[in-house]
C-alpha cells in the first residue's frame, strides 16, 4: 500500500499542492535612496592681519660731533630731499676748519720758498757753465801757447786747474738742482695733502646741517635740542609713503595662495568703508625660527600718503578656488579595491539608476567630507538608501530628496 501511495504522488493528483507549498518569488520594487545635490565647497580663502610701514625707511644720522641745537621737524611733519631739518653747534667745526686753512697756508709758502731757491740755483748753473766754458777755451788757448814757447808751462797748469775747479762748481750746482726740485716735488704733495684735509674740515663743517636724505614724512623723533650727539647717532626717522608695504606671516602649506607679482585685496582698519589693492612684491624664502611662518610683503600705492605707518591692515587671500564638493560621510562606500566611492543619480528612459564612482577624498570634519575629484557641483548622489546599491540598479527618490 506504501509504493501505491508514492506512485499516485508522482503521478499528479497530488502534485499540485506541492507546487503550491512553494509559490514564486514576487518581484522587489527599486530601491528607495535619499538624493542631495552636490555643492561646491565654501570658498577657501583666508584673512591674514599684518602693518602697514613705509616702502623706504631711514635714519637721519649725525656725520658730526656736536651738541644739537634745534630741529625744524617733528613727528608726522613732511620733508623733501635736501631740506634743512636741523644744525649742530659748528664752533669747533668753524675752528677746526681756521686751522686747516692756516696750515695749507703754511705749506703753500714752503713750496714757494723752495721754487725761489730751485730758480736761485738755476741762476747759479748758468753762471758755472759760463765760467766753465771760458776756463775750458784759455785752457786750450794755454796749452797751445805753451806748447809753441810763447807763455810759461806753469800758466798753462794753472789754466787746466782753473777749469778743473769750474767743471766741479758746475756739478755741484746741478747736483742742487735735482736736490731742490725733490724738496719742490714733497712740498707740493704737502700741499695737496693738507687741501683734502681742508675740504674734509669744511665737510664736516657742512654735516652741522642736517638734511633730509629722502622726501616722506617723519616718523620718529629720537634726538632732542641740547643733546651732544656723536657721529652715526641717529636723530630723526624718515619715512617714504607714497607707497605703503603691508607684512603678513604665512604658514609653509599655504604658500600656494600667493605668488609673486599676484594681485590681493586687503582693507585697512583705519579706513573700515574702503578696500585696497595691492600687489606681492616678496615672498621671503627664510622662515621664522620660533613660529615658522614665512613673511610675504604687500606694495600698495599711497597716492597723497593717506595711509599712514604701523596701521593694522587685513589681507584676503584668493583660497583654491577648485572643483572640490562637500558631502556627508553617509555618502561614502567603501569599495572592494578600498577606494571610496559614491553612488550618482542618472536618468536614462524616463528611470532613475545609480552609479557607482570613485572619488578622491579631501579634509573629514563635522561628518562632512571634502570630495577633491569625481563628483561636481550640480550632480545628485546618494546620501542614504535603505538596501545595498550595484551600479546600474533602478531606484526611486524618497520624499526627503533634495531636488
Amino acid at each position: 500500500m506504501g509504493g501505491i501511495a508514492i506512485a499516485t504522488v508522482a503521478c499528479g493528483g497530488p502534485a499540485e499542492p506541492t507546487a503550491q507549498a512553494q509559490p514564486e518569488q514576487e518581484e522587489e520594487g527599486p530601491v528607495v535612496v535619499d538624493v542631495a545635490e552636490a555643492k561646491a565647497a565654501e570658498d577657501a580663502s583666508r584673512i591674514y592681519p599684518g602693518t602697514t610701514r613705509p616702502a623706504r625707511q631711514v635714519s637721519l644720522r649725525s656725520q658730526a660731533e656736536g651738541r644739537l641745537l634745534g630741529l625744524t621737524a617733528d613727528v608726522g611733519d613732511r620733508v623733501q630731499q635736501g631740506q634743512v631739518v636741523g644744525n649742530l653747534d659748528n664752533v669747533l667745526l668753524q675752528t677746526a676748519v681756521g686751522e686747516a686753512q692756516a696750515e695749507l697756508a703754511a705749506r703753500q709758502f714752503e713750496v714757494t720758498q723752495a721754487e725761489a731757491e730751485l730758480a736761485d740755483i738755476r741762476t747759479s748753473i748758468e753762471e758755472s757753465r759760463v765760467r766753465f766754458q771760458q776756463a775750458s777755451n784759455d785752457a786750450q788757448r794755454l796749452q797751445t801757447l805753451a806748447s809753441q814757447g810763447a807763455v810759461s808751462t806753469q800758466e798753462a797748469e794753472q789754466a787746466q786747474t782753473t777749469l778743473v775747479a769750474a767743471e766741479q762748481a758746475l756739478q755741484s750746482s746741478q747736483e742742487q738742482v735735482r736736490t731742490r726740485q725733490q724738496a719742490v716735488s714733497a712740498a707740493q704733495q704737502r700741499v695737496e695733502a693738507q687741501r683734502s684735509i681742508l675740504r674734509e674740515t669744511q665737510q664736516r663743517l657742512s654735516f652741522a646741517n642736517l638734511t633730509a636724505s629722502l622726501s616722506g614724512v617723519v616718523l620718529e623723533r629720537i634726538a632732542e635740542p641740547g643733546d651732544l650727539v656723536l657721529p652715526g647717532e641717529p636723530i630723526l626717522t624718515l619715512g617714504d609713503l607714497s607707497r605703503v608695504l603691508v607684512v603678513i606671516e604665512v604658514a609653509d602649506s599655504n604658500l600656494s595662495e600667493f605668488s609673486l607679482g599676484q594681485s590681493v585685496e586687503l582693507t585697512i582698519d583705519a579706513f573700515p568703508d574702503e578696500t585696497f589693492t595691492g600687489q606681492v612684491t616678496r615672498i621671503s624664502p627664510v622662515a621664522d625660527s620660533t613660529s615658522r611662518l614665512l613673511p610675504i610683503e604687500i606694495t600698495v600705492a599711497n597716492p597723497g600718503g593717506r595711509i599712514g605707518s604701523g596701521l593694522l591692515a587685513r589681507v584676503t587671500s584668493v583660497g583654491s578656488q577648485s572643483s572640490a564638493v562637500v558631502v556627508p560621510e553617509s555618502a561614502l562606500e567603501t569599495a572592494e579595491t578600498s577606494d571610496s566611492q559614491i553612488f550618482v543619480i542618472n536618468e536614462a528612459d524616463g528611470s532613475l539608476a545609480v552609479e557607482a564612482r570613485t572619488v578622491q577624498v579631501g579634509d573629514r570634519a563635522d561628518g562632512q567630507v571634502t570630495i577633491l575629484s569625481g563628483l561636481t557641483p550640480g550632480e545628485q548622489y546618494v546620501v542614504r538608501s535603505n538596501q545595498p546599491l550595484e551600479s546600474g540598479q533602478t531606484v526611486e527618490l524618497s520624499l526627503t530628496s533634495e531636488g
